[in-house]
């Protein structure tokens, strides 16, 4: 599987992130789709926020397992019980482990207050749905299909992102929820400098179930890395993109250093 890359503050690195697991891939894609939505709110353009309503669209379609809002839940609270006990350690910083305990509690509290499922006040705003179902018909939503959506994406910018905040707000507790997991997650395993050759590289891992794989590589390297993994065995392949009419890949000759972090709960 190609991963997707994600800037690093680095204009010389990019950082690959691969999961091993239903969930964590869940989570990555939602967390993507979140940063999405506030850039696409942020910016001033009807079609910027036209895209935002898409994006809210898509959080409610990856956010739709019914199971997804106690699994999240459930892995707040084992956080949680799994630093409680570190309160009142000298070796531990308590006033960072306390702010943490409380990012814990008050992500899970958002999240428990969420009645019935996530989204269900979108589902039920008749003009979004209306949108929604013309969305999914190439060009459907032109000003004859939709004159009111028309009319509201000439609406002041102003207008337009205040609605767009307030169709947000009830699905924030999710996209919070994620991120609190999610950098606990990072947080767990220690990146460890590696060496590709010939586009190849392999690292046993002896039975451990990790549940994801974070690669940082060098720009100047132009390698694509492809991830397959068991609880046995991880493997890297890196191709570069060939001439850019037909998007062929070759695999990366000679050697490269990059740094391999492997994470779990």
């Amino acid at each position: 599987m190609v991963l997707a890359g994600r800037a690093t503050g680095s204009e010389d690195l990019i950082h690959y992130e691969f999961p091993f697991t239903e969930r964590i891939r869940t989570f990555l894609r939602l967390e993507n789709l979140y940063a999405k939505l506030d850039t696409l709110i942020a910016d001033d353009h009807p079609l910027a926020h036209h895209q935002a309503i898409l994006t809210l669209f898509e959080i409610l379609e990856g956010g739709s397992r019914a199971d997804l809002k106690a699994d999240l839940l459930q892995e707040l609270e084992r956080q949680r019980q799994i630093l409680n006990p570190f309160r009142n350690n000298d070796a531990v910083d308590q006033v960072r482990l306390e702010q943490t305990l409380t990012e814990l509690i008050k992500s899970a509290q958002a999240l428990a207050a969420i009645g019935g499922r996530i989204g269900q006040s979108l589902r039920d705003n008749e003009w979004l749905m209306l949108i929604r179902s013309r969305s999914n018909i190439p060009g459907g939503v032109c000003e004859f299909d939709l004159p009111s959506y028309h009319a509201w994406q000439h609406e002041t910018t102003q207008f337009r992102r205040e609605m767009l905040l307030q169709w947000a707000a009830p699905i924030r507790p999710l996209s919070e929820a994620i991120r609190v997991l999610m950098q606990f997650l990072r947080g767990s395993g220690e990146a460890t400098a590696q060496v590709a050759t010939d586009g190849s590289f392999t690292q046993p891992l002896s039975g451990k179930a990790y549940q994801l794989a974070r690669l940082t590589l060098p720009k100047s390297a132009q390698a694509i890395p492809e991830i397959t993994a068991n609880k046995y065995m991880i493997w890297l392949r890196f191709n570069q993109l060939g001439d850019y009419r037909d998007m062929r890949t070759r695999a990366t000759p000679g050697q490269f250093e990059f740094t391999l972090q492997l994470c779990t709960f």
